[in-house]
């Protein structure tokens, strides 16, 4: 076959075998649906019916090809996309003998001939649209298949590459017959669609969590995330953003899908000029990537999707192998029989808060932008201990997450296990690993109670904790507005802790587990202090929260985020100093971190998960026992101070204070 053969003159491949006799499926339609008046297409239709059993064919007016002047009307319309028993004919495949006419047939050729109508009319649109739907269909699936998962690697470059993965697909696609064509390209349609969503989530899951999306794990993270959206913006915005993303996963399916079909279709009728596109396309593709060729640093051929399934298939299989050995990890504690006389014997008798700011990350004190603002707060909170009698250490520790997922750095911090995922968080809070409350629990010399604003509902993880009571969101008395996320302002939730818990006389010293959520984001509306003796019942804020930013005016703006963020963490760190210094006293003794960074578009592309943490106290006694761990004096830890990770603090806290290793 020459390049410009009809390709009405191919064998047919995509219909089904003859029985008998030549019957030509545009004139058994024809017979099966008589013209009506009501149908004034269709002697123009039985015309083209005739033309196209007696007249020689003739090339096909297809994808913006022009038509020699002789051709027939319906012949110089053709073009990809026709219904398929149309599709079939343009290919040049020869008609089914004596086949029988299908139900549908009726309707089929009614509509087609309305088509093939409006293509007459109307030659230059068809033409155009013809061309349209094919480059968009060819851009889609290259998209698919070059697309990063990552934001700032979305750059030009990335989008001029040869995807080996296209040159295979049209290999394949050129040799089949037409059903398993169709079956084969709607199934690589899908999967591409499938992969561009899970690139999507890779691309938000990097932006808010710095880490890829788990397709084993990830997928429970989906109702916290539209709790989020509901307290950010509402019920009726988080539904409607709820129904857009549903209808773009339909979409993105849908469009992919049809788009390789198309595609597939083109290279079917083509089939000359495809074989040869699709080997030059593969000699340039291996000699681009024997030479290493690359435009701006990126490779021009490319494997990205292959690379990425195999990617994918690896973290699954990481996945599934990492739950078992977690399991054994877990299982092993240095401390599990330790026993309760030997236990914290260098604290005895005094109060204990550990406080977890949310999303108090180090970006916060080393940011251009935040860190003025943050650094002078912490320098005039450190004032306020000092005058009060107090003092600080302050070091670094990374967190097991980043961005979001609270309580897996409260787990991490508090078990001493590092615990970087939801599986791993379910191991664990089901098992009976000692905890830094669980310890004091252990000895039998304090009460442990939690403080747990974000708490909205049943905790059973209390009991892991080792938290005897357990005061969240329903048990503080709050009646003043939620501020976004959190419940309830910082401020309130340390007043009510103090009148509920550490202001009442109490036969034992306090363990106390206080989770802080003001500087939780959006970051807007961000509450004030208001003088101790108001706070009240929290009604106060009403006029605070109705005052303050609104999510929106900030959730687009990276510059307006981080200056908002600032403002938070400021706000929860005096809110906690102050409590200290007016309620604490001598035997009163702080540690207080942030649970990891805040989201990229805070932090910063490819920050460090590092926190601060702080430990606070008035008896010198309690610092002394850390003066090799070579923390940086006051609430502000120094560039260079030593960097630990999170799951290392408690062996290293219960050591220091006279806890004895037994395994």
């Amino acid at each position: 076959m020459s390049f410009n053969t009809s390709s009405r003159q191919l064998p047919n491949t995509d219909e089904e075998p003859p029985e008998e006799g030549p019957a030509p499926e545009a004139a058994a339609e024809d017979t099966a649906e008589p013209p009506t008046s009501g149908d004034h297409e269709a002697p123009a239709a039985a015309t083209a019916t005739s033309e196209d059993s007696e007249a020689p064919a003739t090339p096909p007016f297809e994808d913006g090809e022009a038509a020699p002047a002789q051709a027939a009307p319906a012949q110089a319309t053709s073009e990809a996309g026709d219904a398929p028993a149309e599709a079939a004919a343009e290919a040049g495949e020869a008609p089914a003998e004596g086949a029988p006419a299908s139900a549908s047939a009726p309707t089929r050729g009614r509509w087609r001939r309305r088509w093939r109508g409006w293509r007459e009319k109307y030659p230059v649109a068809a033409r155009t649209l013809a061309w349209t739907t094919t480059v968009v269909a060819a851009a889609l699936v290259l998209f698919a298949l070059v697309m990063p998962n990552q934001a700032d690697s979305f750059r030009l470059a990335e989008f001029i590459r040869i995807p080996v993965e296209a040159i295979f697909g049209a290999a394949v696609l050129i040799v089949l017959p037409r059903t398993p064509r169709i079956a084969v390209a709607a199934l690589a349609g899908l999967s591409l669609g499938v992969l561009t969503i899970l690139n999507f989530l890779d691309v938000g899951f990097n932006e808010y969590l710095g880490r890829g999306f788990n397709v084993v794990l990830d997928w429970s993270l989906f109702s916290d995330a539209q709790a989020y959206l509901q307290d950010t913006f509402g019920k009726n915005g988080a539904l409607g953003i709820v129904v857009l993303v549903v209808a773009l996963v339909i979409a993105v399916l849908a469009l992919m899908t049809l788009s390789v079909v198309r595609l597939g279709n083109l290279v079917a009728r083509n089939t000359e000029m495809a074989t040869r596109t699709t080997l030059v396309l593969a000699i340039v593709w291996v000699t681009c990537a024997a030479l290493g060729v690359q435009f701006n640093g990126v490779p021009v051929a490319s494997e990205h999707t292959t690379l990425a399934v195999q990617d994918r298939a690896t973290r699954v299989r990481a996945t599934l192998r990492d739950e078992a050995a977690f399991a054994k990890v877990a299982k092993k504690d240095t401390f599990a029989d330790t026993p309760p006389d030997q236990l914290l014997t260098g604290l005895r008798g005094k109060d204990m808060m550990i406080t977890f700011i949310e999303s108090y990350g180090r970006s916060a004190i080393e940011d251009a932008v935040m860190a003025p603002g943050v650094d002078a707060t912490l320098t005039a909170e450190n004032e306020k201990l000092t005058q009060a009698g107090f003092a600080a250490k302050s070091g670094w520790l990374t967190s097991a997450t980043y961005g979001g997922s609270s309580w897996l750095g409260h787990s991490t911090f508090l078990s001493g296990l590092w615990i970087n995922n939801q599986q791993r968080y379910r191991t664990v809070t089901a098992g009976d690993h000692l905890t830094l409350p669980g310890a004091f629990k252990k000895t039998g010399a304090w009460d442990t109670v939690g403080v747990m604003p974000g708490v909205q509902k049943a905790w059973p993880e209390q009991h892991f904790y080792g938290i005897d009571k357990l005061y969240d969101s329903r048990d503080l008395g709050y009646k003043g507005p939620k501020f976004s996320w959190s419940t309830m302002p910082d401020q309130y939730a340390l007043t009510a802790f103090e009148r509920l818990v550490h202001g009442k006389k109490h036969d034992k010293p306090l363990m106390s587990t206080i989770i802080l959520t003001s500087s939780h984001q959006p970051w807007a509306p961000i509450p004030k202090l208001v003088p101790q003796d108001q706070v009240g019942d929290g009604s106060i804020y009403d006029a605070i929260e109705k005052a303050g930013k609104k999510p929106g005016d900030i959730v687009t703006d990276s510059t307006k985020s981080k200056e908002e963020y600032g403002k938070s963490i400021q706000y929860s760190v005096s809110s906690l100093i102050n409590y200290l210094v007016k309620y604490g006293n001598k035997n009163t003794v702080l540690i207080f971190l942030g649970d990891h960074q805040p989201i990229a578009r805070v932090s910063g592309n490819h920050a460090s998960r590092d926190v601060p943490v702080s430990i606070v106290a008035k008896d010198p006694k309690v610092l002394d026992k850390i003066a090799d761990w070579g923390w940086a004096d006051g609430l502000q830890p120094k560039h260079d101070t030593p960097v630990w990770k999170m799951s290392d603090f408690r062996d290293r806290f219960l050591t220091t204070y006279g806890s004895t290793p037994r395994p």
